[in-house]
């Protein structure tokens, strides 16, 4: 009897082609949410047209779909080799809308985002084999203020569309109406009626379902049209530097170099869930990997009109619920992203959801981001006073820049964009006052308290 060769491991397995197909699209369904939702909300944030949002939308999934394929396929030393999606990261979403707004115009301001973008991916793909070393200085006070912080600076914008818009809000005409109120309602309580059946496949789309739902209810009732759609090629390719040169400025460079180390975190976590689902060993050449691909795809991101990238967690539990183990699945994902990519018009439909409905969708959104940092901040043991204060002030100092709009006004620009950006100045916040409080200055009963774990919160039966 002949002697077996080894066993192909179930992550490489290539599926039948109806398999790869079917698995693939469903991962398409499961993250195209929320990648499409992140140039909707910069470019209504910074005042892009239409236009220019048709634009982005298509540049972000066809830089999507090659991520993906860079990350599960792999490319020499880049790419981890796991059914892992990459989307555009929501920890982005606030830095950009900060950059942008910061901008003397909207095209100005999409060139000093792609800026920062390229030197952000430059340094992750060539920094990834150290950035293991750095993560002690990310702890869970420090991930979890900063999520904490982007939600809840991300919220003013989602309640400004939920009124009607910006546009609608310099006009004067009808923002804060019942009309848009009720739609951006309506749309916020469909989206948690989906979560409330408790339909795990239902629950991945419901922001989409959400948005499709209130789009057609506004267009039923004569609020939203399609103009944009006839107006749209039907085949479209996205080109390198579509908007010009990128432009490089000290303060937005590094806010995206705090989302990259925050990306960095959710890589590693993310990687590891996933080698557990899927019975395969995540060793650490595997996770520099995994970070050189996010640093290839978010330079690839700034270079081709699109945003920072990384791993998407709802895919990972895709995976888990599936139990299609398959990396070519996730390959296939990628091809169909590609090809969606292609097409204007669809782009365009996407692009006429009213900022309304757009607004009730994103309440939901950004209070989960700040929800996912109070999560997270349940980890830490905020009983002692040093833990509390770097929450406190960092937050504190997040909120400057929408309390006081003109703080900084009268400083040098690079200052002043620094000083403009909540996110960046609380995550700076956070991470000096972590390293003087619980690394610079480290005493042994600080040590012992840490091999305390917090106590667990009270339950109720």
């Amino acid at each position: 009897m002949p002697e077996e060769g080894p066993r192909r491991h179930p992550v490489d397995e290539v599926l039948p082609v109806p398999k790869l197909a079917l698995y693939g699209f469903q991962h398409v369904l499961a993250f195209y949410a929320g990648a499409v939702v992140v140039p909707i909300l910069v470019a209504g944030a910074i005042g892009l047209s239409p236009q220019q949002l048709v634009y982005l939308i298509n540049a972000d999934l066809f830089t999507c779909g090659i991520a993906t394929i860079i990350q599960s396929l792999g490319v020499w030393k880049i790419g981890i080799r796991l059914p892992i999606v990459q989307g555009v990261t929501f920890t982005a979403v606030a830095p950009m809308i900060a950059i942008g707004q910061g901008a003397e115009n909207a095209t100005a301001g999409l060139l000093a985002i792609y800026g920062a973008t390229i030197t952000a991916g430059l340094v992750t793909l060539v920094a990834a084999p150290f950035l293991g070393r750095v993560l002690r200085f990310f702890p869970p006070l420090v991930t979890g203020t900063v999520l904490t912080i982007m939600g809840l600076v991300l919220l003013p914008n989602a309640l400004t569309d939920a009124a009607g818009g910006a546009a609608a809000k310099a006009a004067g005409k009808d923002f804060g109406s019942w009309k848009h109120l009720m739609y951006a309602g309506g749309t916020l309580l469909f989206i948690i009626v989906l979560y409330r059946l408790r339909r795990p496949f239902l629950s991945s789309i419901a922001v989409l379902l959400g948005l499709v739902g209130g789009t057609v209810v506004s267009y039923a009732l004569g609020d939203t049209a399609f103009d944009q759609v006839g107006k749209s090629d039907w085949f479209g390719v996205t080109t390198p530097f579509h908007y010009g040169a990128p432009t490089f400025h000290i303060g937005p460079i590094i806010a995206m170099l705090l989302v990259m180390m925050v990306t960095v975190v959710e890589t590693v976590g993310d990687s590891k869930a996933t080698g557990e689902i899927v019975g395969k060993d995540v060793t650490d050449a595997d996770i520099t990997r995994a970070l050189r691909a996010d640093g290839l795809s978010t330079f690839l991101g700034g270079s081709l009109n699109a945003f920072p990238y990384t791993c998407f967690a709802q895919n990972v539990g895709l995976v888990r619920l599936t139990g299609v183990r398959s990396r070519f699945v996730v390959v296939a994902a990628g091809a169909v992203m590609i090809v969606l990519g292609l097409f204007p018009k669809a782009a365009a439909y996407v692009a006429s959801i009213p900022p309304d409905v757009l607004g009730g969708a994103a309440v939901a959104m950004f209070g989960m981001v700040a929800v996912v940092g109070i999560q997270t901040l349940g980890k830490v043991d905020l009983r002692q006073e040093r833990n509390a204060l770097v929450v406190a002030v960092s937050i504190a100092l997040a909120l400057l820049p929408t309390v006081v709009p003109q703080f900084g006004e009268n400083m040098p620009k690079d200052v002043a964009a620094i000083l403009n950006s909540g996110i960046t100045i609380g995550s700076i916040s956070a991470i000096v006052l972590n390293l003087v409080f619980n690394v610079f200055t480290r005493t042994p009963q600080q040590d012992e308290e840490a091999a305390v774990p917090p106590a667990e919160p009270a339950t109720t039966s």
